[in-house]
Order: C-alpha cells, then structure tokens, then sequence
C-alpha cells in the first residue's frame, strides 16, 4: 500500500494505526481482552479475517505480542502498545465532548455495551449472593449478566442462578444512561425499566461505575446549549 511519503511521525504513525478497526483493536487490549473471540466480541462487526490482519499489523510493528495462554493463543501489549493509552483516550474525550449525542439517531450494536458494564461492575456494592440480571434490549433475545461478588459475565443464557431483576430498554435509553448522556431517571422516560423487587431495582444504577468518561460533559452543554438528552 502506497504511504503518505511524509518523514512527519503523526503521518507515520497514522501508517500504521489509521486502518479501519485498529485503534478499537487497541481499546479492547486496554480494557483487558486477550484472546481472540474476547476482543472480538467488543468489536463485534469486525470479520475474523479483518481481526487477524490487524492483530498482525500491531505486532508486527512491535505494539502486540502473541504469546501461549492456558486456553490457547493470547495477545498482550507491549510497552509501545501500552503508550497508546494515552492516544486512546484523548481520542474518546474528544469524541465525548465535541461530536453530537443522539442515541436515538446512532446505529448502535448491545453487545459492546453489556462488554463494558461487565468490565466496570462494582463488586463491593453487588448482594453477597451470586445473581443473574436479564436484559431485553428493544425486545431482542434476552441477554445475561451473572453477578457475583468476585466475577462478573455475560452470555446467551441463565447459567444457573437467581434472575431477581428484568431490565426492559430501548437501547438508544440505554446508552444514553451509560453514555452520561442522561441521568438514570431520564433514561426511564426515554424507555429504560427495571423489573423486580423494589429495593433490588433501586439498587441497580450503583452496582455499576458508569462508561469511563461519561463525566465529560458536551461541549455545548459547557457553553450553555441543549444536550442531547
């Protein structure tokens, strides 16, 4: 592929991480993925093919290493890698401050946000006793959320415990609420529901630190304009 032709290290480094999916490749290292289908799943609209090649291109420019794991091949950051942090999240700040949020508007897939509320689970604030949250998300497949205090997954169906609470949503509702986009309050007007016992669906918004930078707020929102929500 013919490069930009520039000695400039922002267009060189764009070479090599300005590909389509690299930069989500990168997140889902950040946040802990290891194995191929785990960062997959964050990434869910990225082919396996397309995976493999970007997963290749980042060791090859020494930013992954693929190494053994107890369950099969397993891909780590180097240093090089880990120092994308820094690009990654000024990337997403900016992303949140200044680019519209209309939930409603986007086209939005469940999976990578169940990912992410698996990822940034309150453990001390969960019952002492292993749970199962069931998501309906814009009357979809039903989702699953086992809830323990040490250990938090998603999957395809009731692994066996307790299911004491129903969340019923739109999706654009729930977005908006991990987002920062709406307080939880707004996100029920906007068709977000908890069903169970009362204190169990109170108690819910608190099981979870919200998306990690839905304190940013918009930046019409800082000059005194309408938010999206």
């Amino acid at each position: 592929m013919t490069g930009y032709g520039q000695f400039c290290s922002v267009a060189r480094a764009h070479e090599v991480l300005g590909g389509r999916w690299t930069l989500l490749v990168v997140r889902e290292l950040l946040c802990g993925s290891r194995r191929f289908n785990d960062i997959r799943r964050g990434i869910p609209r990225i082919s396996r093919t397309m995976l493999s090649e970007r997963l290749q291109s980042l060791a090859l420019v020494g930013a992954v290493t693929r190494g053994d794991g107890p369950h099969g091949p397993e891909y780590v950051l180097t240093d090089a890698g880990k120092e994308l942090a820094a690009l990654i999240g000024a990337l997403g700040t900016w992303g949140q401050r200044w680019l519209p949020r209309h939930a409603e508007a986007e086209d939005l897939d469940a999976e990578p946000l169940l990912i992410d509320m698996q990822r940034r689970v309150r453990f001390a604030a969960l019952p002492r006793a292993p749970l199962v949250v069931r998501f309906v998300i814009d009357e979809r497949r039903p989702r699953f959320m086992l809830l323990t205090p040490s250990e938090a997954s998603v999957c395809g169906q009731n692994p066996g415990f307790p299911e004491p609470l129903c969340v019923r949503a739109r999706l654009a509702a729930l977005v908006a609420w991990w987002r920062g986009d709406a307080s939880f309050v707004a996100a029920q007007r906007l068709g977000l529901t908890i069903e169970g016992a009362r204190a169990r669906a109170r108690a819910f918004p608190g099981w979870f630190e919200r998306y990690q930078l839905a304190d940013i707020r918009p930046a019409m929102a800082a000059d005194g304009g309408a938010e999206g929500f």
